[in-house]
């Protein structure tokens, strides 16, 4: 099988292999494209919770872009932990001379045990000039509500959240509704012409560790095939439900979800 496309993923190392890098890794090949990497930080993780977290300094987070991308051009750029101003400022500086137009931002903020993984001025900078950058942004619940600080209870917040990052610069915002406690989750897709609820029923599981890189991921993959945004967004959330859905029950914290599950899929996805 060759690769449909080549992905490259800016974001942070995860030592227990459900989120960050790795689960993107696995997302993108998964997804039957090839990934290449420029890592932001290395953190040492498990999954009961964030042990420590090494930056990488921004002169060679700015050279793995690069310098990969001079040799093998990407289709399109997934972005995730950005955890200071100094980095962001460095992909920035090294998005402007790649120049890649797909690229999905997910703005990483929290780990899955609730420890912080970016600093307030790195979120300002991500604010004003990060978003306006980017194809979509893909925010949870918690980092709409840090971006916009408007306090989100229920679908009314969650639109009204999306069209303020709309009016920050956002081309596309996909709010992500896992956080409401509700049996269906609704995640809210705008952009200046079109809102669009996507429904799916929520699983009884704690093992969701790495559904927001890996739903980024995915729907840059779909991108980077020619899927229009609306469209891979859909197909990533259905990617994502069945990697839930078939976690290997692995960890004694919030256990990792199931990348390969795209192998018995793959017929839905052509």
């Amino acid at each position: 099988m060759k690769p449909k496309s080549k992905i490259l993923i800016i974001a942070g190392s995860d030592s227990s292999g459900g989120a960050g890098i790795q689960a993107d890794i696995k997302t993108v090949t998964s997804l039957g494209s090839y990934a290449m990497t420029a890592i932001t930080a290395v953190t040492a993780q498990n999954t009961l919770g964030v042990k420590s977290i090494i930056s990488i300094a921004p002169k060679e987070i700015s050279k793995q872009i690069i310098f990969s991308s001079k040799d093998i051009k990407p289709d399109a750029i997934k972005i995730g932990m950005l955890h200071s101003s100094k980095v962001i400022k460095s992909v920035i500086y090294s998005l402007e001379i790649i120049k890649i137009k797909k690229i999905i931002l997910d703005p990483v903020m929290f780990a899955k045990g609730g420890a912080k993984l970016i600093d307030n001025g790195a979120i300002k900078l991500l604010k004003s000039k990060l978003i306006r950058r980017v194809t979509l942004i893909t925010p949870n619940i918690p980092e709409a509500e840090i971006l916009t600080k408007i306090k989100i209870k229920n679908k009314v917040d969650m639109i009204s959240a999306a069209n303020k990052l709309i009016k920050f610069g956002a081309k596309n915002v996909l709010i992500k509704g896992g956080h409401l406690k509700s049996k269906i989750i609704e995640d809210v897709f705008i952009n200046k012409s079109e809102i669009k609820i996507f429904k799916h029923r929520r699983y009884n599981t704690k093992n969701t560790h790495g559904t927001g890189c890996t739903l980024s991921s995915a729907i840059t993959t779909f991108l980077s095939c020619g899927k229009p945004i609306k469209k891979a967004c859909e197909l990533g959330i259905k990617y994502v439900n069945s990697a839930i859905k078939t976690n290997p029950k692995y960890g004694k914290g919030h256990g990792p979800i199931n990348h390969l599950n795209s192998m018995k899929l793959d017929k839905k996805f052509k």
